[in-house]
């Protein structure tokens, strides 16, 4: 693939500011599974607008990087990334580190969603057991003893 100097240092330079974000994506990532994991709920709300911003960075980074490819006639592909790098073993290896920030991103926040999920349903299973409580309050008589309802009644009585 024929390129231009002009390009190998965009492309570089492209990568090192890709490579800056997936770490800090990374580092959202894991505040975001310690709020999650000491139920600190107020402060994901905060940290959602961050992580919705430096997604939408990294995006128009990997969208720089796809019209930077269509332009020389090529696809965007780890191969041809490979390829076009490999003079410069600087930014093959910022390119390297990108690739594994990647696919540690999609793994925290695959077990992020999990615990997100795992939240969902425990609030479910308390807010079930509360709507079913209310339905059927429970009434003590004076021996302590649990009584039915004043709404309930036995068939048969009047």
């Amino acid at each position: 693939m024929a390129v231009d100097p002009g390009f190998h240092a965009r492309l570089a330079q492209l990568i090192q500011d890709e490579r800056r974000g997936m770490r800090g994506f990374v580092a959202l990532l894991e505040r975001e599974e310690a709020l999650l994991v000491h139920s600190q709920i107020d402060a994901l709300a905060l940290l959602a607008e961050e992580k919705t911003a430096l997604y939408r960075a990294l995006q128009r980074l990997s969208d720089d990087r796809v019209v930077m490819f269509a332009r020389l006639g090529a696809k965007v592909t780890n191969e041809n990334i490979r390829i076009v790098l490999a003079s410069n073993p600087e930014a093959l290896a910022a390119w390297e580190d990108v690739v594994a920030l990647a696919e540690e991103a999609k793994e925290r926040n695959r077990v992020n969603g999990q615990l997100i999920t795992q939240r969902l349903q425990n609030n479910q299973q308390a807010l079930t057991t509360l709507l079913a409580a209310a339905e059927h309050p429970q009434i003590y008589g004076p021996d302590g003893q649990s009584r039915p309802t004043a709404g309930s009644r036995h068939f048969g009585s009047v």
